[in-house]
């Protein structure tokens, strides 16, 4: 037999009645498939267990990851092979916990409010990946790490360390904030993931299949960051606001990687070592945005590519073809030095503004 434990919030508001009806229905449903359980509700939290054949709940938990009714589904337990009930005579006990003013309820209240708090702390401090595993049950922990055929994503803020130096530690946190903020939603609208925030760099990853929409969504945080630039008040710290951008496709190894005291849930590879290289290569070259020729086969669109040739990397052997864009937002319109010298003198300027 399995129990599982799950917790999740109200999609939208639900009365009584029909909490009521949704509890009459799975009580009947239950009894027939011989689940049982508990259902506690508690300001539009549902807080469930149930226990019966593994297979058969394994279905019905499928069912509620897809009701509409449910939101922020996250599996709290999932115990396999158990070999007694908790609740042999219960097909789906429903308590609401608001109605209880027993004093033993109240630090279940507190537990329950204190669960759904950790849920939104936890999935600001996860990847998508990862609340996608815990949400439907499984322990990450059990999963074994696997080749799997990816589109690494690396961009990385031009100069931050001058920008370190220069500018007070709130002004550097609101511009990694909004870089962040501004890259991690289009590459998420692109169908990325972004996997880990290092330093002032973002490490993404999309299907090895998707190289139009890894282009696509450098294109928009090429895009963003322009018009952050452009409508920004003069000497505004966004004004200082330039990335470069290294995408590569190949084979890594998606899994825990770590130690007994720490876990990583993440990709490793030559592809993510590439993907680093060239987006530190946008320094050199006048483009913000350098691939590989991967990820130029997996395009089914019509692009403007621009073939660089051969480029010696740090640490490769084989010296990679590189690509471009011939796009607007992707060639540089001044330098590299230039664009560090202006950089400084604006940071400068806006020194002079904070005095």
């Amino acid at each position: 037999m399995k129990r599982l434990t799950y917790i999740s919030k109200f999609s939208h508001f639900l009365s009584r009645e029909e909490i009521e009806e949704i509890s009459t229905v799975s009580q009947c449903n239950n009894q027939r498939l011989n689940i049982t359980g508990v259902l506690l509700t508690y300001q539009g939290i549902f807080f469930q267990i149930l226990e019966g054949k593994k297979d058969l709940i394994e279905n019905l938990y499928e069912k509620i990851l897809k009701d509409p009714r449910h939101h922020d589904i996250l599996c709290l337990k999932n115990e396999e092979n158990i070999t007694s009930r908790s609740f042999p005579d219960w097909s789906m006990k429903l308590i609401f916990l608001e109605e209880n003013t027993d004093i033993l309820v109240q630090p279940i209240k507190a537990l329950l409010d204190t669960l759904v708090h950790s849920q939104i702390i936890l999935s600001k401090y996860t990847q998508p990946s990862l609340l996608e595993i815990l949400r439907t049950g499984q322990n990450p922990l059990d999963i074994k790490p696997e080749k799997v055929d990816r589109i690494i994503m690396f961009c990385d803020i031009f100069f931050f360390s001058t920008i370190t130096e220069k500018l007070p530690v709130e002004t550097v946190t609101f511009l990694l904030n909004q870089f962040f903020t501004s890259c991690t939603h289009l590459i998420s609208k692109r169908g990325g993931e972004v996997t880990k925030f290092i330093g002032d760099c973002i490490m993404a990853y999309f299907e090895g299949d998707a190289g139009d929409d890894a282009l696509q969504a450098s294109i928009d945080i090429l895009e963003e960051l322009e018009t952050l630039r452009s409508f920004s008040p003069p000497y505004s710290p966004l004004r200082f606001l330039y990335t470069g951008i290294g995408l590569t496709r190949g084979k890594v190894i998606q899994g825990n990687i770590g130690s007994s005291l720490k876990m990583d849930y993440t990709i490793i590879g030559d592809a993510v070592n590439l993907a680093s290289r060239l987006e530190a290569l946008t320094r050199r070259l006048p483009y913000y945005l350098l691939f590989d020729i991967g990820v130029k086969n997996s395009t089914k669109k019509s692009w403007n590519f621009i073939e660089l040739g051969e480029v010696n990397v740090k640490g490769k052997e084989e010296l990679p073809a590189v690509y471009s864009l011939r796009h607007p937002l992707v060639m540089k319109e001044i330098d590299t030095v230039r664009l560090a010298v202006d950089i400084n003198n604006c940071l400068l300027r806006y020194q002079l503004t904070m005095t």
